[in-house]
């Protein structure tokens, strides 16, 4: 063997003498990993909205008492410009809202400019309810320049309650708003059901209940398609079936409850809650008339009646916005009380805004009447609140406010009443 080979078998040898002998190590295993263990966090709850603010609760916060007593009352005045009268009851007693009616009109521009002035005087405090009763027919309060608008009983022959009922209360809307009224006493859900009746007549659209209610429904969708009117629908709990003038004396009704829930009672129902009925917008406010309904209450006027304005208005039908007097100064009233009295009765009821329109002595008289209730807690303090945030939301709803008018465009507003029958 060579020495190269020998030199080669011994390190073969070597070689695999060292891996026979090498001493293999236990087996390790290989450690698993740490498991990863997911904790979720706890949930953090989400932080409440902060309520916004309702503009109406935080205005009725900031006023006085008097001020409250203010919004409670429409004061109506004498002439054709804003006169003492206007001022006393505006910048010195600040209240809700002024009335306007035929005697304070004279003209497109005189109305315009006495519109404007009222807002004027008012300046920067809660704006004003600036009412009137534009009906049509014999209740017209447009200057005469304007077209004369049809009654509601022509309104009623068309038997087209969603074309010319939706139309003709579109078009007491734009009268209104085109001289700068607001709100506005209408429409009459009055059934004309007694004939010797002539204080509401051809003001109602019918004397069929269910015709009256159609019409009804159908004019205050049509008055607040631009939301910047209010209509106010009277005269609650149904004035249609006498045969005496509350101007001249107090009317009486006989029916039981029952059958008021039957014909009078059915207009005003439907307005207040068409979502039960065709549908629609309700209507935001109602008027009280002076009227007796024995079958309710046969011991006061309905307007003064806690049965009645309480009891059926608000608990049984579910109304819970903003409920006008009528005019307490009119004979049905003052016949038997003073306006002091009758404006506390009126809120004690359930009433919200008193009408006084007629004598600047008499909105004395019902505010000083309503501030010593209020002094002496006949009035409590969440009573006379209760009202006046029903008020102050009805002002924010619709957006009332003190831009001054223009002379409206006379044509056009002529043109929409002559067409208005001619569908």
């Amino acid at each position: 063997m060579t020495k190269c080979n020998f030199v080669l078998a011994l390190l073969l040898g070597v070689f695999v003498f060292a891996a026979g002998c090498s001493v293999q190590p236990d087996a390790v295993p290989t450690p698993s990993p740490t498991p990863v263990v997911t904790v979720s966090p706890e949930p953090v709850p989400e932080p409440e909205p902060t309520p916004t603010p309702d503009p109406a609760e935080e205005r009725l916060a900031g006023l006085s008492v008097e001020q409250k007593v203010g919004q409670l009352l429409v004061a109506g005045i004498e002439g054709t410009q804003p006169g003492e009268d206007a001022v006393q009851a505006i910048q010195n007693y600040q209240v809700g809202g002024v009335i306007l009616f035929g005697r304070n009109v004279e003209s497109v521009g005189q109305l315009c400019a006495l519109t404007n002035g009222l807002k004027q005087l008012n300046g920067e405090h809660i704006p004003l309810f600036l009412c009137v009763d534009q009906e049509g027919g014999r209740v017209d309060r447009m200057p005469p320049e304007v077209v004369r608008t049809p009654s509601a009983w022509q309104v009623g022959e068309t038997l087209d309650p969603e074309g010319v009922g939706t139309a003709y209360g579109a078009l007491l809307a734009e009268e209104c708003e085109a001289f700068g009224f607001n709100v506005n006493f209408a429409p009459c859900l009055d059934i004309w059901s007694n004939p010797e009746n002539t204080v509401i007549g051809d003001r109602a659209f019918s004397n069929d209940g269910e015709w009256t209610a159609l019409f009804g429904q159908c004019a205050v969708e049509g008055i607040q398609k631009e939301k910047n009117v209010v209509p106010v629908i009277k005269h609650f709990p149904g004035h249609g079936d006498t045969a005496v003038d509350s101007h001249e004396a107090l009317p009486v009704v006989s029916k039981t409850l029952d059958e008021l829930r039957q014909s009078e009672l059915m207009p005003f129902e439907m307005a207040l809650h068409p979502e039960r009925y065709t549908g629609g917008t309700a209507a935001p406010a109602v008027m009280v008339g002076h009227i007796r309904m024995d079958g309710v209450d046969p011991n006061v006027p309905a307007t003064l009646s806690n049965k009645v304005v309480t009891k059926l208005l608000r608990e049984e039908i579910g109304f819970d916005g903003v409920v006008f007097t009528d005019d307490l100064t009119m004979k049905a009233i003052t016949d038997a009380y003073g306006v002091g009295d009758a404006a506390v009765r009126a809120v004690e009821a359930g009433c919200d805004v008193l009408l006084v329109c007629h004598g600047e002595e008499n909105l004395t008289l019902a505010r000083e009447a309503l501030l010593e209730a209020v002094e002496s807690g006949r009035i409590s303090d969440a009573r006379l609140d209760k009202s006046v945030c029903r008020i102050l939301k009805l002002k924010q709803i619709y957006g009332l406010n003190a831009v001054l008018v223009e002379t409206p465009d006379l044509d056009a507003l002529n043109e929409r009443i002559e067409t208005l029958l001619e569908a």
